[in-house]
């Protein structure tokens, strides 16, 4: 039983883990290719025209919103399912198999 317990303790660290890897790698690539656009607009700039308008952040602006959910999948609460609802529905599956096992 402290078998499955430390292999299951250990699949939720893993799955920790991926989860934040995941949220890293999307912030990497969220700043890389919004700097790359944002600067492209900076130095292609016609005369007259304007640098801080909303098409110049737009992609930012949006895809911002998307990580910001992603963020709050990671790092805040899970507010669908409540913060222990996982744990309780492996500890109910558990007993469930071990009730039917010795049946």
């Amino acid at each position: 039983m402290e078998n499955n317990l430390e292999q299951l303790q250990r699949e939720r660290a893993q799955k920790r883990v991926k989860a934040l890897a995941g949220f890293y790698k999307h912030l990497a690539v969220y700043l890389l290719v919004n700097g790359f656009l944002i600067a492209l607009k900076y130095f292609n700039l016609d005369p007259g025209e304007q640098f801080f308008e909303f098409g110049t952040f737009s992609t930012a602006f949006f895809w911002g919103i998307g990580l910001g959910f992603h963020a709050l999948s990671v790092f805040g609460p899970n507010v669908f399912l409540g913060s222990d609802w996982e744990e309780r529905k492996i500890k109910e599956i558990m007993e469930r198999e071990k009730r039917n096992k010795w049946e």
